[in-house]
Protein backbone atom coordinates (compact mmCIF):
# COMPACT_ATOMS: atom_id res chain seq x y z
CA UNK A 1 0.00 0.00 0.00
CA UNK A 2 1.19 3.51 -0.77
CA UNK A 3 2.61 5.39 2.18
CA UNK A 4 4.50 8.61 2.74
CA UNK A 5 7.57 6.83 4.14
CA UNK A 6 8.22 5.33 0.70
CA UNK A 7 10.62 7.46 -1.36
CA UNK A 8 8.77 6.86 -4.64
CA UNK A 9 5.37 7.68 -3.12
CA UNK A 10 6.69 10.88 -1.55
CA UNK A 11 8.33 11.86 -4.86
CA UNK A 12 5.08 11.20 -6.74
CA UNK A 13 3.12 13.37 -4.29
CA UNK A 14 5.67 16.17 -4.56
CA UNK A 15 5.50 15.98 -8.37
CA UNK A 16 1.74 16.39 -8.19
CA UNK A 17 2.13 19.31 -5.76
CA UNK A 18 4.55 20.91 -8.24
CA UNK A 19 1.88 20.61 -10.96
CA UNK A 20 -0.55 22.81 -9.01
CA UNK A 21 -1.06 26.44 -9.96
CA UNK A 22 -2.57 29.26 -7.88
CA UNK A 23 -5.48 29.38 -10.34
CA UNK A 24 -6.29 25.66 -10.01
CA UNK A 25 -10.02 25.10 -9.54
CA UNK A 26 -11.40 22.60 -7.04
CA UNK A 27 -13.64 19.80 -8.24
CA UNK A 28 -15.43 19.60 -4.89
CA UNK A 29 -15.31 21.23 -1.47
CA UNK A 30 -14.80 24.83 -0.40
CA UNK A 31 -11.04 25.44 -0.05
CA UNK A 32 -8.86 27.35 -2.45
CA UNK A 33 -5.73 25.59 -3.67
CA UNK A 34 -3.57 27.57 -1.20
CA UNK A 35 -5.92 26.71 1.68
CA UNK A 36 -5.78 23.05 0.65
CA UNK A 37 -1.97 23.12 0.81
CA UNK A 38 -2.14 24.67 4.31
CA UNK A 39 -4.73 22.07 5.35
CA UNK A 40 -2.51 19.22 4.11
CA UNK A 41 0.49 20.67 5.95
CA UNK A 42 -1.52 20.68 9.17
CA UNK A 43 -2.27 16.99 8.63
CA UNK A 44 1.41 16.09 8.22
CA UNK A 45 2.27 18.20 11.27
CA UNK A 46 -0.32 16.26 13.26
CA UNK A 47 1.14 12.91 12.11
CA UNK A 48 4.60 14.12 13.16
CA UNK A 49 3.33 15.12 16.61
CA UNK A 50 3.74 18.86 16.12
CA UNK A 51 0.07 19.31 17.04
CA UNK A 52 -2.04 17.06 19.26
CA UNK A 53 -5.76 17.64 18.72
CA UNK A 54 -8.09 16.00 21.25
CA UNK A 55 -10.16 12.92 20.43
CA UNK A 56 -13.54 13.70 18.90
CA UNK A 57 -16.53 12.10 20.60
CA UNK A 58 -17.82 10.71 17.30
CA UNK A 59 -14.38 9.23 16.62
CA UNK A 60 -14.48 7.34 19.90
CA UNK A 61 -17.69 5.73 18.68
CA UNK A 62 -17.07 5.25 14.94
CA UNK A 63 -13.31 5.54 14.53
CA UNK A 64 -12.46 1.86 14.97
CA UNK A 65 -15.18 0.88 12.48
CA UNK A 66 -14.24 3.43 9.82
CA UNK A 67 -10.43 3.13 10.10
CA UNK A 68 -10.12 -0.19 8.20
CA UNK A 69 -12.34 1.15 5.43
CA UNK A 70 -10.24 4.31 5.04
CA UNK A 71 -6.92 2.45 5.14
CA UNK A 72 -8.07 -0.27 2.74
CA UNK A 73 -5.53 -0.80 -0.05
CA UNK A 74 -6.40 0.76 -3.37
CA UNK A 75 -9.39 2.70 -2.08
CA UNK A 76 -9.07 6.49 -2.35
CA UNK A 77 -10.77 8.69 0.21
CA UNK A 78 -14.25 9.77 -0.82
CA UNK A 79 -15.09 13.23 -2.08
CA UNK A 80 -16.29 15.57 0.67
CA UNK A 81 -14.97 13.30 3.42
CA UNK A 82 -15.36 14.98 6.80
CA UNK A 83 -12.34 16.57 8.45
CA UNK A 84 -11.39 17.38 12.00
CA UNK A 85 -11.89 20.96 13.16
CA UNK A 86 -8.18 21.53 13.84
CA UNK A 87 -7.27 20.98 10.16
CA UNK A 88 -9.83 23.40 8.77
CA UNK A 89 -8.23 26.44 7.14
CA UNK A 90 -10.61 29.35 6.58
CA UNK A 91 -8.12 32.20 6.35
CA UNK A 92 -6.38 33.30 3.17
CA UNK A 93 -3.13 31.48 2.46
CA UNK A 94 -0.20 32.29 0.19
CA UNK A 95 0.18 29.64 -2.50
CA UNK A 96 3.99 29.69 -2.82
CA UNK A 97 4.54 29.74 0.95
CA UNK A 98 2.12 26.87 1.55
CA UNK A 99 3.50 24.75 -1.29
CA UNK A 100 7.06 25.16 0.04
CA UNK A 101 5.86 24.33 3.57
CA UNK A 102 4.09 21.16 2.44
CA UNK A 103 7.09 19.99 0.40
CA UNK A 104 9.39 20.55 3.40
CA UNK A 105 7.03 18.62 5.70
CA UNK A 106 6.76 15.71 3.24
CA UNK A 107 10.56 15.52 3.04
CA UNK A 108 10.92 15.63 6.83
CA UNK A 109 8.20 13.04 7.43
CA UNK A 110 9.73 10.60 4.95
CA UNK A 111 13.31 11.16 6.10
CA UNK A 112 12.59 10.71 9.81
CA UNK A 113 10.40 7.69 9.18
CA UNK A 114 8.45 5.71 11.78
CA UNK A 115 10.34 7.08 14.79
CA UNK A 116 9.07 10.56 13.91
CA UNK A 117 5.38 9.65 14.08
CA UNK A 118 3.28 10.75 16.97
CA UNK A 119 2.05 8.32 19.58
CA UNK A 120 -0.83 10.71 20.27
CA UNK A 121 -4.10 9.19 19.02
CA UNK A 122 -5.65 10.48 15.81
CA UNK A 123 -8.68 12.63 16.71
CA UNK A 124 -11.08 10.33 14.83
CA UNK A 125 -9.35 6.96 14.32
CA UNK A 126 -7.59 6.69 17.69
CA UNK A 127 -4.20 5.03 18.03
CA UNK A 128 -2.35 4.53 14.74
CA UNK A 129 0.87 2.63 14.14
CA UNK A 130 3.52 4.66 12.28
CA UNK A 131 2.80 2.70 9.09
CA UNK A 132 -0.89 3.58 9.41
CA UNK A 133 -0.01 7.26 9.83
CA UNK A 134 2.13 7.06 6.67
CA UNK A 135 -0.70 5.38 4.74
CA UNK A 136 -3.24 7.90 5.99
CA UNK A 137 -1.00 10.83 5.07
CA UNK A 138 -0.53 9.48 1.54
CA UNK A 139 -4.28 8.93 1.16
CA UNK A 140 -5.06 12.37 2.57
CA UNK A 141 -2.64 14.09 0.20
CA UNK A 142 -3.88 12.03 -2.75
CA UNK A 143 -7.47 12.94 -1.86
CA UNK A 144 -6.76 16.68 -1.95
CA UNK A 145 -4.54 16.53 -5.02
CA UNK A 146 -7.38 14.73 -6.84
CA UNK A 147 -9.70 17.47 -5.52
CA UNK A 148 -7.64 19.91 -7.61
CA UNK A 149 -7.21 17.65 -10.63
CA UNK A 150 -3.59 16.54 -10.19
Amino acid sequence: MENLFDFDCAAEVKQRVAALTPEQQRQWGKMSVAQMLAHCSKGVEMAAGETNPPRAAIGRILGLIVKPMVLRDGEPMRKNSPTIRELITDEAADFDTERARLNRLIDQFRAVGPVGCTSHPHPFFGRLAPEEWAQLMYKHLDHHLRQFGV
